[in-house]
């Protein structure tokens, strides 16, 4: 594995991302990391509209979420993502999400996806887009 690529985006805890107990509730981890690796591409000069309009998808395959302790309402979080794998037709992404205030590590994950056609047919984006591809490594950890 190569040097660590982490990229960071920042987020604030709404209300109505909080539950009854006044904690976020667990799904919306999921959608910050969305924000995280939409920044992380974008950062790379690469937004998801280019890959769009270039032919591919980016679906998700899986998605784990390690819950360590929880964030609050008004949080500021630094969401920070890296790409883990790329291989093929595979792309990885690693996230934690820590609390800007203190730096407590408060969730952990990973998503895995799938390069494929606008059809959802599966692309090996090394053949197709040699130069995509090459960046993607560039910053795999």
């Amino acid at each position: 594995m190569g040097e660590e690529h982490w990229f960071e985006t920042t987020v604030r805890v709404r209300y109505q991302e909080t539950d009854q107990m006044q904690v976020v509730y667990h799904a919306n981890y999921l959608v910050w990391f969305e924000v995280g690796r939409t920044e992380l591409i974008r950062q790379l000069g690469f937004p998801y509209q280019r890959f769009e309009s270039l032919g591919y998808m980016l679906p998700v395959q899986e998605a784990r979420v390690y819950y360590k302790k929880p964030a609050r309402y008004d949080d500021e979080l630094i969401i920070r993502s890296k790409i883990v794998a790329c291989e093929g037709v595979r792309l990885v992404f690693a996230y934690e999400v820590v609390r800007q205030r203190d730096g407590v590590l408060l969730v952990t994950g990973e998503t895995h996806h799938v390069w494929t056609s606008l059809e959802l047919k599966p692309v090996r984006l090394e053949k197709k887009e040699p130069e995509l591809y090459a960046l993607l490594k560039k910053y795999e950890s």
